[in-house]
């Protein structure tokens, strides 16, 4: 009986309802392109001259150029369908809205991430290479340097969620919680107990995940169930049965922020997996970060701008601030600089990417990456390999067991030319890595939610918190190698071994690895 019940939901879930008019609205358009295609006679020299005037508009954008090709193939081998399915996407305007309002949001929020001269001009002596970061990170993703904040790695999703637990307890004024996927289970369930214990203490409790939890984890009106609690809960962008390509930009950050004293980020969501209480692809390695210190201001305002995204009414952002009168432990080890950033997809500036071609491109002595995906672009490529070659030891560890199999044969694809280049890729024997988290040289580390893959890249709003001269990297270092050490090396060898099938498929993938 619960196996029909269980079919019957899913037959008539919103999950299937949203797919079948997707499906629908796909073939629609298709029946558009054979209906027209039966005059093609009549005006096939008018689109010819459409699809070129087309691609030298795309050939002229400012975009990344594997995007640029991702669009061109198609509509020089369909030039009606090609054409006409490109301006369909390329005409949407929810997406501009939404920059739009965030952008009104930022420029809200400027006043209270206004850069302290002070420790600008200490990080100049120091390195005006990390300086001219510094400068490009708070002028390109508007987020400020800072010193007097403390780090504490986390080598495992269930560190952080017993330090988590902790830091929501003690909670007074207010917890903003926005994170990618949420799943009910042992820890979300312990979350939840709290943030329900803490609403009737009176602390303001704001949560919001991103809408594509509403396919097969959370019913679509989970927002009311929790709001019925006293949160103020919502979906960002909320998954709708509609052909339209914003849907594509979903909230893929974690951010934990308590008062305004303490903030998490990292890879870990809200789910079992993440904290190996439920076993999906072997043993989940998974890390993350909390602060506490001055830099919790931008994970404060962060989460503030994408809430108000969709709000009307005006926000009082410096009620948020941290309470003025409190101060740190004088045992918290306040060293280094902390620059905690995110990452549009709508603004056409790749922060992200940008950071992370820096570390390597900066590198003496080597750079250590952790990451589930290896879809990478020509850029990445060259600069991963030109590191190799010019003596930095690249190290890359990978998962043995991947989530997603398309994913996984798009990475294979890469290791040969990699490899060849001096660059070293492990995979990590237990199972899944899920950590983004990159050292270089016992100086400088990232710790965030952002892939090494299109999506994060160009497509998702991400978030991560850049490290300078902290001694935390040595912890972030000291995990680095305990991975290594239970990880195999990739050789020449096993690329060659490859099944050739897997290999083709991978390399055909690459056509269309801007959208995955």
């Amino acid at each position: 009986m619960k196996q029909i019940r269980r079919m019957l939901r899913i037959i008539f879930g919103r999950t299937t309802f949203a797919a079948v008019s997707l499906m629908v609205q796909v073939a629609i358009l298709f029946a558009s392109y054979r209906f027209l295609s039966r005059y093609l006679a009549y005006f096939y020299g008018g689109f010819a001259l459409l699809s070129a005037f087309v691609i030298i508009y795309i050939l002229n954008k400012e975009e990344n150029p594997s995007f640029k090709l991702t669009w061109m193939v198609p509509i020089a081998a369909v030039p009606v369908f090609g054409t006409l399915f490109y301006l369909f996407v390329e005409l949407q305007i929810v997406g501009k809205l939404m920059n739009k309002r965030l952008r009104v949001n930022m420029e809200q929020t400027e006043s209270y991430l206004t850069q302290n001269t002070k420790v600008m001009e200490e990080l100049s002596r120091i390195s005006r290479r990390n300086a001219n970061l510094a400068r490009y990170i708070k002028n390109s993703g508007h987020y400020p340097v800072y010193k007097n904040t403390n780090a504490q790695y986390f080598p495992l999703g269930e560190a952080m969620f017993e330090e988590m637990k902790k830091e929501l307890e003690g909670a007074k004024r207010f917890i903003f919680m926005e994170f990618f996927i949420v799943e009910r289970g042992e820890m979300w369930d312990t979350i939840l107990d709290i943030l329900e214990r803490k609403v009737k203490e009176g602390v303001e409790v704001r949560f919001m995940y991103d809408g594509m939890c509403s396919l097969v984890l959370l019913p679509f009106s989970y927002p009311k169930e929790l709001q019925a609690k006293g949160i103020k809960a919502k979906m960002f962008s909320p998954i709708k049965p509609a052909f339209t390509t914003y849907q594509n930009n979903r909230d893929h950050r974690k951010i934990l922020v308590v008062d305004g004293l303490t903030a998490f980020t990292g890879g870990i969501n809200l789910a079992d997996e993440y904290i190996n209480r439920r076993v999906r692809f072997g043993h989940w390695k998974d890390t993350g970060i909390m602060l506490k210190g001055d830099a919790v201001t931008s994970f404060t305002m962060m989460f503030l701008q994408m809430w108000n995204i969709s709000e009307k009414e005006p926000e009082d952002y410096g009620k948020y601030l941290k309470d003025p009168e409190y101060f740190y432990p004088l045992e918290l080890n306040m060293d280094g600089f902390v620059i905690p950033y995110g990452d549009s997809p709508l603004d056409q500036e790749t922060v992200g990417e940008q950071v992370y071609l820096d570390i390597i491109n900066s590198a003496r002595h080597y750079v250590h990456i952790m990451t589930p995906y290896l879809i990478l672009d020509y850029e990445m490529v060259q600069a991963l390999t030109f590191a190799a070659k010019r003596g930095v030891e690249v190290i890359i560890i990978m998962p043995r067991i991947p989530d997603k199999k398309y994913a996984f044969l798009l990475a294979k694809s890469h290791y040969g030319e990699l490899i060849r280049a001096g660059v070293q890729i492990y995979e990590y024997i237990p199972g899944f890595v899920h950590a983004k988290v990159y050292a270089s040289d016992d100086t400088k580390a990232v710790v965030g939610t952002i892939n090494m893959d299109f999506r994060s890249l160009y497509l998702h709003f991400e978030c991560a918190v850049y490290l300078y001269r902290n001694e935390v990297i040595r912890d972030i270092q000291r995990d680095f190698h305990n991975t290594l050490a239970q990880s195999r090396r990739i050789t020449m060898e096993d690329c060659r071994n490859y099944p050739w099938y897997e290999m083709l498929a991978g390399r055909a993938l690459r056509l269309f690895a801007p959208l995955m």
